[in-house]
This record gives structure tokens, sequence and C-alpha cells, in this order.
């Protein structure tokens, strides 16, 4: 990889680039051959080897880039007189002056430079201390440390028409200070505008069930979705969580009837089971006895034992049906 510092117009009318970047060369001879085209171009150019891949393009008007490390930055006249001036100003005011110059960042911030609207090279400064031009230079801090904001509820109509009110919570940091200072103007305020834009058209396609059921499924997907869209924000999403589906009353008791209706039918089938499997056991029970008509004494003195357990003063005497047949079988040949 090679980077061209250009000093003139690159064959553009409104803009001036101060570095391009080149593909990488096969041959061994791309150091030549990029200053032969240099110099076909009619423009003053060095060629250097960049160890880095990320050189960008450099424009005035506004654009998502990076400065490369050991790019000059070109300030104009004015700029260097009072980059100048500053500098003599700071010196004759030492020490008064350090007081101003050093500055102080945290372990979890970084400081991003800009002398005369221009990004400062070698990216955002810190931890610890770093040094300024008060005079011409301003600086912002970035915090890295992980954010979390609540997703108001959203109002949303779910793909089987069912209007729900969901509510997650988001957690992200800042990735890269120096893109998220350049490349938007409030990069917590603008993911957060995003993440109520992401839950709202994902729920969208889906259905009550699955929101119900797939939270861990919808939370991956939101935290892929926003994290592909705040890369360019220098912003990472780290999670994201479902907190509460919210269903209207009248929902919830059609859900609730319909749950306890359910809940009865399975109750009448168990209970229908139930007596099916109690009879066919009496039935084999009966045969049994059947087979053995001192089986049917034993039961008899087996229920009296359990009787007596409870109730001592009450005695149960078995009337045998039989002799109710005979009797009405004597009273019926008399008639």
């Amino acid at each position: 990889m090679f980077l061209f510092l250009v000093d003139g117009p690159l064959g553009c009318a409104d803009e001036k680039l101060d570095a391009i970047e080149l593909a990488p060369m096969e041959s061994s001879s791309g150091v030549e051959g990029a200053q032969q085209w240099a110099s076909s171009s009619g423009v003053q150019a060095r060629v250097a080897p960049v160890s880095q891949a990320t050189a960008r393009v450099r424009s005035d008007r506004p654009a998502a880039f990076i400065v490369a490390p050991g790019v000059e930055t070109e300030f104009g006249v004015c700029g260097w007189i009072l980059t100048v001036l500053s500098y003599l100003l700071i010196a004759v005011t030492l020490p008064f002056s350090a007081f101003f110059c050093i500055k102080v960042v945290q372990e979890y911030e970084r400081a991003v430079i800009f002398r005369l609207g221009r990004l400062m090279p070698g990216g955002a400064k810190g931890p610890g201390i770093f040094f300024i031009i008060p005079c011409i230079d301003s600086y912002r801090k970035v915090d890295l440390r992980v954010v979390s904001f609540d997703v108001p509820p959203q109002e949303i109509l779910s793909k089987d028409s069912v209007t729900v009110a969901v509510d997650a919570v988001v957690y992200f940091r800042i990735s890269n200070a120096t893109i998220s200072v350049t490349n938007v103007e409030d990069a917590s305020r603008s993911t957060k505008l995003l993440a109520q834009t992401t839950l709202r058209n994902i729920l969208g396609t889906k259905t009550l069930a699955e929101m119900l059921s797939d939270r861990e499924a919808i939370s991956l997907q939101m935290q892929s979705t926003l994290d592909e869209a705040t890369d360019p924000w220098g912003v990472k999403v780290e999670r994201v969580e479902v907190k509460d589906v919210r269903l209207p009353v009248q929902l919830q008791r059609a859900m609730a009837a319909e749950a306890e209706a359910a809940r009865e039918a399975r109750a009448k089938v168990i209970a229908a089971e139930g007596e099916q499997k109690a009879s066919k056991a009496l039935s084999q029970a009966a045969a049994v006895i059947a087979e053995s008509p001192s089986a049917l004494q034993l039961r008899y003195l087996q229920t009296l034992n359990s009787i007596s357990a409870e109730k001592n003063s009450t005695i149960i005497f078995p009337f045998p049906i039989e002799l109710l047949h005979t009797f009405m079988a004597k009273t019926s040949a008399s008639s």
C-alpha cells in the first residue's frame, strides 16, 4: 500500500485532496510506477509506504474519514501565522500558560482534538496527560463506558393484527471516539432514536405468539441490526433485551377465558379416562371375587374393620339380596 501526499489539486475543481489511497501493487516496481504517474499528471507528490491499510481520502466536504498517521494537515498561511503566535504567547506566559495547555482524561475517556477546525492526526488522545494550544485548539471528551437506556413503550401492530406495547433495554458503548465525534452530531441520541424504529420494524413482522415465546431470537436480531447500522457512527451495541410485552385488557380477558376453557376441557377428559380405568379395574375385581364364595365374606370383614376404626358405634349388617328375590317370588306366586 502506498500513500500519495498531493500538494496541488488532482483534477477536481470543487475540492482539494490531501491524501488518496492506492490499491496494493503486485509488481516490485510499484513505487517507480507511482512516481511516473504523478509526474505525468502534472502534480507534485511524494510516495511513501504506509504500514496501516486504513488510509482514507480526505476532502473539505463532510464525509466519513479517518486521518492516517503521519499525514501533515495543511492550515494555510493564516493558520501557520496563528500557530506561531500561539506558541510565542505560550512561551512568554510560562509557567502560567502550562495550566491551560496540560489536560488530563480518565482511563475510560478519550479526547478528540481539533486545531483550527481540522481534526488532528494520530487519533484520539488518552488516557492520561495530553497537551493543547489554548488559542487554536479545541477538544471533546468521549466516554467509552457502556451506556444503557430504556426504549419507550412502542405501540406495535403485529403480523396477526394484534396491537401490543413493547419496551426494551439497549446497552451500547463508543468503540471509536474520533468517528463518533466527526460522523454524527450526537451518537447517543441517534442510537436511541434508531433503537425505537428498529424495534417497531422487527416486531411488526412477528406474530403475537412469536413475541411472547421467541424473545431471545428477537433480541439477537435487533442487536445485529442496530450494530450494523451504528458501526459508521463508532458505536458498538453490546446487548438488547425485550423487557415487557403488554397486551390490551380485552385481549387479556379473552386469552384468559380461552385458557380456562381449555383447562376445563382437559380436566373433563382426564376425569372420564379415570372413570373408564376404574370401571375396568372394578370389573376385574368382581370377576376375581366371583370365583371364590369366601372372598365376598372376607371383603365384608375388611369393610367392617375399616369402618370400626372411625365410627365405633356404627354396626353394619349386610342383608343378602338372594333372600329378597326368594320372598318376592313367593309373593308373586300366591297372588
